[in-house]
């Protein structure tokens, strides 16, 4: 048998790998297995995160943040017709990039004073929650208290049951 050169033999080739028998009860299986993992995880996806606090302390910028209010006004100054937030981004972004260490440096020291001022909120605010949390704690062992309190009068009857079933072994 001659070897042919082009694109005819790696075609004959490809398909006999092709026309391999493939078992078609176990591809249906795991098609039918995959389709059922993915709706399982479409419900779960579907579910609503727990509303958030709108009394938590908002998490600080980072320094290109801090830079990118000031870079704002600047550059709308400078550009009073262009509207677009990207335009003003992008522009931000490139002169970022540009600037040294030093030049950065006033930026990331604002940013790090925001970060304290953040995590002395952070604290103070899972204080109250901790707080709150445990008011609430308290609410429910007294009602529990109240329910063992019946539990123990019942209880005696109970030690009672429990020798008669250790007769009955």
């Amino acid at each position: 048998m001659k070897v042919a050169k082009g694109k005819g033999s790696v075609r004959k080739e490809r398909k006999e790998v092709v026309l391999k028998p493939v078992e078609d009860s176990k591809v249906g299986k795991r098609k039918a297995a995959l389709k059922a993992s993915k709706s399982s995880n479409k419900k779960a996806k579907n579910v609503k995160p727990a509303k958030k606090d709108p009394n938590k302390p908002k998490r600080p910028p980072s320094a290109f943040f801090v830079f990118l209010e000031e870079f704002r006004k600047v550059y709308k100054q400078e550009h009073p017709n262009i509207k677009a937030v990207s335009a003003v981004g992008k522009a931000g972004g490139e002169k970022w990039k540009s600037l040294t260490v030093s030049e950065k440096a006033p930026y990331e020291a604002k940013a790090a004073k925001r970060k304290q001022d953040y995590e002395k909120l952070m604290t103070a605010y899972n204080k109250k929650q901790d707080s709150d949390d445990d008011e609430d704690d308290d609410e429910e062992e007294s009602e529990r208290s109240k329910s063992e309190v019946h539990d123990d009068d019942d209880g005696e009857s109970g030690e009672e049951e429990e020798e008669d079933d250790e007769d009955d072994d």
